[in-house]
């Protein structure tokens, strides 16, 4: 008798059943129809930034343009109704006798600032380069100015600047020079916010360069030295052509910083004596919050002439930059 083996049927219950099962999607189509985890990934990382940007940056810039092409009062900066004048706030603030002296004080703050922060910054990045001992605990000495908050650092100055009782004036007093007025009088308010910026900003100039520094390989400067090189020429041929980068972002970020400088100035002089101290910063301040009936549209008109200066050097920097690196 005969037995006849009974092979199993090895094909699935739906061919069996003569159901037809459909064809699998290509892999670049399922990948067209859901992000992969690296790019979820990847949104994860910007959507918060993105959100940061647009709450603090770009709403209130909009909202500062809105504010200068409006004819806002304090009843219809609350309500929300102004009526849209165009440019009529900017040629009210390029009418005002305020203009030219708040521009012209604006600049020369902001560039003598710029040189001496720069300058000192530098001299100090280089001699902390050496590396001598208590460089470390030095270095960190002259971060204090940096660290401090700035309406302490402010006040600080004031009282050191006192006519009466500063010990600005005390250790000249003792040197045989007669005092100076230095919040008080027109010819010295300048000078002396400039002072306090300066030694403000020295600290940020120093961290950045120092950085910058530590970079340039050694044996460059040994090379230069077994050529004669002297420390002088060490310096302006290699330490300062290789400091180029890192001098330019330093300078645009230092500009930025002391474009919108109002702490230090408020504080110290309020803008005086007789406007003697006033910059775009302290103007723009002064038009919308310094009046019984506050000028929102010119102030914000102002405010604004600072946000477009700051644009101009961030683009010339950005296209130096960019003919560097294809040169």
């Amino acid at each position: 008798m005969n037995h006849t083996t009974q092979l199993p049927d090895r094909r699935s219950a739906p061919a069996r059943a003569g159901a037809v099962t459909a064809a699998p999607a290509p892999a670049h189509a399922r990948a067209r129809r859901r992000p992969t985890s690296p790019q979820w990934t990847a949104w994860g990382f910007l959507t918060p930034v993105t959100l940061y940007l647009v709450l603090f940056y770009a709403y209130p810039l909009y909202r500062n343009i809105d504010l200068s092409l409006r004819n806002y009062t304090v009843r219809s900066f609350v309500q929300g109704n102004a009526p849209f004048t165009g440019l009529k706030n900017y040629q009210t603030v390029f009418d005002d006798p305020t203009f030219a002296p708040a521009l012209l004080h604006t600049v020369v703050f902001t560039a003598v600032c710029l040189i001496f922060q720069y300058a000192i910054g530098l001299a100090l990045a280089v001699f902390f380069n050496q590396h001598f001992r208590l460089s470390a605990t030095l270095r960190a000495l002259f971060l204090v100015p940096w660290l401090l908050p700035l309406i302490v650092s402010a006040s600080t100055w004031s009282w050191m600047l006192n006519s009466d009782s500063g010990i600005v004036n005390a250790a000249l007093h003792i040197l045989g020079i007669d005092p100076v007025n230095w919040l008080t009088s027109p010819s010295w308010s300048l000078t002396s916010v400039i002072i306090a910026n300066v030694w403000i900003g020295v600290p940020f100039n120093l961290v950045v360069l120092y950085s910058g520094l530590q970079s340039i390989p050694t044996s460059l400067y040994e090379a230069a030295a077994l050529d004669g090189a002297n420390a002088w020429h060490r310096f302006w041929r290699i330490t300062f052509p290789l400091l180029r980068p890192v001098s330019a972002i330093t300078l645009l970020l230092g500009l930025v910083y002391t474009l919108k400088v109002f702490d230090i100035i408020w504080i110290m002089t309020k803008g005086g004596p007789a406007d003697s101290s006033t910059t775009f910063a302290t103007w723009s301040y002064q038009l919308g919050f310094g009046n019984l009936l506050p000028a929102f549209g010119p102030g914000a008109a102002v405010g604004n002439l600072l946000v477009v200066a700051a644009l101009v050097f961030g683009l010339i920097h950005v296209r130096a930059q960019r003919k560097q690196a294809l040169s």
